[in-house]
């Protein structure tokens, strides 16, 4: 979902030939072809986006990444967006420190600004927290939450980390954030309803946890907080 999201909003800003990028939003195997020849950094970019669409994440990632070199040679200002592009991708192919390395490139070149800035270093702040490295991540999220504030993904995993880090002021502060941005995202309701349980309380939690299993059944998210409020029925049937 995340992947998808960022490459609907970097469509439009990518220097494309004859509108490729958006061929690879609606026909990824079309654009895989008219791309495969094309060694240009929009060239590379698009077949980025053709495998990206496929869910082929682990070969789109390295076509970014050779966007972002052709870029580079070019001087043409656009390597940091792709260098994001790649880490969003390594991202989506779960491997975290290929992940790291491309946004550290991105965000290393100081031409991100804004919302582009605040989502790279919120992909970065996923890749350091599957890293372990909890002190990075949260100086990563800090800047998200400035240049990506009306994104409430910045914000659940704000509140995630702090209450993984025993925060949990911040986290309730940044879980309401959250749920006023999203408060129809079962994965919003699943992180409320554990930080409710971890401050005690336990009418919030069921609440919260109740509405993820409404929203999304049959994901995730909604199974978690299903298997989550059964601990209150064992305590009940215990009574």
């Amino acid at each position: 979902m995340i992947l998808i999201l960022l490459l609907a909003a970097q469509v439009a800003a990518l220097p494309t030939t004859e509108s490729c990028a958006g061929l690879a939003a609606s026909d990824p195997v079309a654009a895989e072809r008219r791309a495969a020849a094309d060694r240009s950094a929009s060239g590379r970019a698009c077949m980025g986006l053709a495998l990206a669409g496929q869910d082929r994440f682990a070969e789109a990632a390295p076509a970014f990444e050779e966007a972002a070199r052709v870029s580079e040679l070019a001087r043409d200002g656009a390597a940091a967006r792709y260098w994001a592009l790649a880490g969003n991708a390594w991202l989506a192919g779960q491997n975290a420190e290929k992940a790291r390395a491309a946004l550290n490139a991105a965000l290393a070149a100081g031409t991100l600004t804004g919302l582009e800035r605040g989502e790279a270093a919120l992909d970065r702040a996923r890749a350091l927290v599957a890293l372990d490295d909890m002190r990075a991540a949260r100086a990563d999220l800090d800047l998200a939450l400035k240049d990506a504030a009306d994104d409430p993904l910045a914000w659940l995993l704000s509140a995630t980390l702090a209450r993984r880090t025993g925060d949990m002021g911040r986290a309730r502060a940044d879980i309401a954030q959250a749920l006023r941005r999203s408060p129809d995202d079962a994965q919003v309701q699943l992180e409320a309803g554990n930080i409710a349980a971890a401050s005690g309380d336990e009418a919030g939690a069921k609440a919260a946890w109740t509405e993820a299993t409404r929203l999304a059944p049959d994901r995730p998210a909604g199974q978690s907080a299903a298997r989550a409020l059964t601990q209150f029925a064992a305590t009940t049937t215990q009574q």
